[in-house]
């Protein structure tokens, strides 16, 4: 993929028509209106995206993206490069988190090794590999243009082959040990924040640690000069190949028509760098929860989404996002097997 092909993508206009059906569907539920609350649109949403009334939630799917970051080495992680490949080998056996939660609400879990700091890859993981971890971005780029348009290429890819295969609903995951550093790093950049402002704790940080953290950020923000504009760049240089790859997801969703749950703040900067490469990748998204990572909420409000849940949940590799299909699943069922007003032999309510 060359830069021009990236600029040059073009989503899938959602359906309106469609959009509309499933809000007149909802309205002649024997129920008060909107009472399903966020629901309801969510649900609009996806039959407009995927054009369909039914709003087809029975084949899905997460992808988790697998890599590493150079930027652990700076001592800004409690956990060494190695914990990635576990958790990813973990993956592959269907045994992780996300892989227990998926199984309960019959999703299938589809693991992708991006970029792990690893000569081989996982069994049961897929072999993407664009290099093995970024670089140190304390040091330098942690990508090249080159290695970031793979890992963006190939997310679009694996959107594109879900879509063929009769998905009609995608999870983003991820798996690496430091991408908080470097989802805050970008979260900044595009945000035009300071790194105190995004920053947290990851998978749990002393003060010291976390004063450490914000400090390696706040050193490659002055040294690089970003422009809150310069996404590609941004990206490339203090972002990782699992942000690349996720970013490449939603913009093969929003070209196939395919709708896209966030996960937490890891999913929600490759979102919103994928909309800000090209804009209206954001009609196929959809908020899962609030992360307990700061940047989060600030990035969907960005994005203009609303999450549905807010239980401070950091656990990560897509298992808020798996946590929103239990919920869709429940909704679907008044949805599916409507019971109207004429059905309980009641006036329906009518919109002023």
């Amino acid at each position: 993929m060359t830069e021009q092909q990236l600029y040059s993508l073009k989503p899938k206009k959602p359906r309106e028509d469609i959009r509309q059906a499933v809000k007149r569907n909802w309205d002649a539920l024997a129920k008060p209106l909107d009472g399903l609350g966020e629901f309801e649109r969510i649900f609009a949403q996806l039959g407009a995206v995927t054009g369909d009334a039914r709003v087809p939630l029975g084949k899905r799917a997460v992808i988790v993206m697998c890599a590493d970051n150079g930027v652990v080495e700076e001592n800004i992680s409690q956990s060494g490069q190695e914990v990635t490949y576990l958790v990813a080998e973990s993956m592959g056996k269907r045994a992780s988190s996300v892989c227990r939660m998926a199984k309960r609400v019959k999703a299938a879990v589809l693991p992708v090794d991006i970029g792990i700091a690893s000569e081989g890859t996982p069994a049961g993981v897929e072999h993407r590999k664009v290099r093995q971890g970024t670089r140190n971005f304390r040091k330098e780029p942690a990508m090249t243009t080159a290695e970031t348009l793979a890992a963006i290429e190939a997310g679009m890819e694996i959107a594109a082959r879900c879509r063929a295969d009769g998905i009609t609903l995608l999870a983003l995951g991820e798996m690496g040990i430091g991408n908080t550093t470097t989802s805050s790093a970008m979260a900044a950049a595009m945000l035009g924040c300071t790194a105190a402002e995004v920053t947290g704790r990851g998978a749990g940080l002393d003060d010291a640690r976390l004063r450490h953290k914000i400090k390696v950020i706040e050193e490659a923000l002055a040294r690089y000069g970003f422009r809150e504009d310069e996404t590609l760049r941004i990206l490339q240089t203090v972002g990782g190949l699992d942000i690349a790859g996720l970013c490449g997801v939603c913009l093969g969703a929003a070209v196939n028509g395919l709708p896209i749950v966030l996960d937490g703040t890891i999913s929600a900067v490759a979102a919103l760098a994928a909309e800000r490469l090209v804009p209206g990748t954001k009609e196929v998204l959809i908020a899962s929860h609030v992360s307990r990572e700061p940047a989060a909420e600030k990035i969907l409000r960005k994005l203009g989404l609303r999450p549905v849940l807010d239980g401070g949940l950091a656990l990560g590799e897509g298992t808020g996002a798996v946590l929103m299909f239990g919920l869709l699943d429940v909704v679907h069922a008044v949805y599916e097997n409507r019971t109207t007003f004429s059905d309980i032999h009641m006036e329906a309510y009518r919109r002023f």
